[in-house]
């Protein structure tokens, strides 16, 4: 496998943004490495992910809480609210494109205002928002879902072998009783499953995490443990604290 040439770098210390009064360090691939989909899909699986061209993935010194988690689709079932959530968006329309729009970044610019004020990211800074998006190497979609010509939510996505990884949801924050967010990853579940591709991966989950609490409710949620991926629900709850507090 090319990976196992891979060299990584270490970025500097700065402070969480999940769990508060913590710090938070990563590795990333070096940028010269020849990435491409199948590899990264191969990097997923040791618990990397991606921004703009950067494949990375955490290297705290004395955490383990961020967890890379990924829907198993061909057994999901999206539960009551998840089915109530499928109702109030079934008049909304699927369009995939390759590159964003202009309509895309103002809805990104509303949608952060709305949502992530204060957050460190700025909404009126086009050239970040398509870089943080973008991938030279990926195979990488928009997903647009639109009610008529009203474009009213953006999935960033990746393809890769074994299926999609989310890079990023923004949606009209205008409509908040629609559960915009929930139905972007339940419209990436079924996608995957139409095409027998056997997993959403959906970045880190950290327990504890309000941000992050969302992905527990796609089950079965898998967990990648130093000894590989478990079913979320066969984990006792002990058992994940101890590999949060796991020190290098």
């Amino acid at each position: 496998m090319k990976l196992q040439s891979l060299r990584l770098l270490l970025g500097s210390s700065h402070s969480c943004g999940y769990l508060p009064q913590r710090n938070a360090r990563s590795a990333f691939v070096d940028p010269s490495f020849p990435l491409d989909e199948t590899l990264y899909g191969a990097l997923l699986d040791q618990g990397f992910r991606r921004s703009g061209n950067y494949a990375y993935r955490p290297m705290c010194q004395v955490c383990r809480a961020c967890r890379s988690v990924r829907i198993a689709t061909l057994e999901f079932k999206p539960d009551r609210s998840q089915r109530r959530c499928l109702r109030a968006n079934a008049d909304l329309g699927l369009q995939r494109v390759s590159r964003p729009g202009n309509d895309h970044f103002e809805l990104y610019r509303r949608y952060l205002r709305a949502r992530h004020a204060g957050g460190g990211m700025d909404p009126d800074d086009t050239e970040a928002f398509r870089e943080f998006l973008g991938c030279a190497w990926g195979s990488t979609e928009f997903w647009e879902f639109r009610r008529g010509r009203k474009l009213m939510g953006v999935s960033v996505v990746d393809r890769i072998p074994l299926g999609y990884s989310a890079v990023y949801t923004f949606f009209d924050p205008d409509y908040p009783a629609r559960g915009l967010g929930t139905y972007a990853i339940l419209q990436q579940v079924e996608q995957a499953r139409l095409q027998g591709l056997p997993y959403v991966y959906l970045g880190y989950w950290v327990e504890g995490s309000e941000k992050m609490d969302y992905k527990k409710r796609f089950q079965p949620l898998e967990v990648l443990r130093p000894t590989g991926w478990v079913r979320l629900d066969r984990i006792a709850a002990g058992d994940r604290f101890a590999d949060n507090a796991a020190s290098v």
